[in-house]
């Protein structure tokens, strides 16, 4: 198992860490604070630093085999480390911070639009969410004004852990239809934003829903019966 620093502390942006094993897959450490791609949010990219050798740039950050491992896919043509190094983790801090406000954005959209949720994205410079929902049911003023009203709340957001059986018991708690929040390992992660969220997430939020800044809603279309889209960026960009 790879200890996961992100899940504790998002804003992280180095850490020392230990190579476990090297492979043509990737290389595994012993903890990262690189999130892996999952749940719809990109991978984690960067670089690890080592002594008297030449930096490995990571490329993306991807799910191993087991539970809770992770590997740190190198750069095409990098000098590779050997299993027992020590090695200095940096995570490409400007492109996790926007995954953080997008993601974060995602579920003030999902109060906004009360719908089930089919599926989302969530990358650098946009993400999106599918609803099953009439298409005549989204208008983009709407739902931009809206989460925008939810972001200048600037409510601390904070992550609680509960049991399987306790989510058992909650299936209300689970917005998503196509990704479930994992089980087997005896307790399961959730994102409560006060007086508005509470669902189950692994990934990397903001502390503070007002770090978001604002939302743009740039294309609201159909895909499928199913599945109508609502696609976001940051109101900055």
């Amino acid at each position: 198992m790879t200890q996961l620093l992100f899940r504790e502390d998002a804003y992280l942006r180095s850490a020392t860490a230990q190579v476990v094993a090297v492979g043509e897959r990737g290389i595994e450490l012993d903890r990262t604070l690189f999130y892996p791609l999952g749940g719809g949010q990109a991978g984690d990219s960067g670089v690890l630093k080592r002594d008297g050798a030449a930096p490995v740039p990571i490329t993306d950050t991807r799910k191993g085999d087991g539970p809770d491992t992770v590997l740190h896919l190198p750069g095409a043509g990098a000098d590779l480390p050997a299993p027992g190094e020590t090695v200095t983790l940096e995570v490409e801090w400007e492109r996790r911070y926007r995954l953080m406000k997008l993601h974060t954005a995602l579920h003030l959209l999902s109060c906004v639009v009360t719908a089930p949720v089919t599926g989302g994205n969530i990358v650098p410079d946009k993400a999106r969410l599918d609803f099953d929902i009439d298409l005549s049911a989204l208008n983009a003023e709407h739902i931009e004004r809206e989460t925008n009203a939810l972001i200048a709340r600037a409510v601390d957001t904070e992550t609680l852990w509960i049991t399987d059986a306790q989510l058992d018991a909650q299936p209300d708690l689970v917005k998503t239809m196509s990704v479930q929040p994992p089980r087997g390992h005896g307790r399961v992660r959730l994102l409560r934003i006060p007086g508005i969220d509470l669902q189950p997430c692994g990934g990397t939020h903001v502390a503070n829903i007002g770090e978001i800044g604002g939302i743009r809603v740039v294309r609201i279309r159909s895909e499928g019966k199913r599945n109508k889209r609502v696609e976001i960026v940051l109101k900055a960009d």
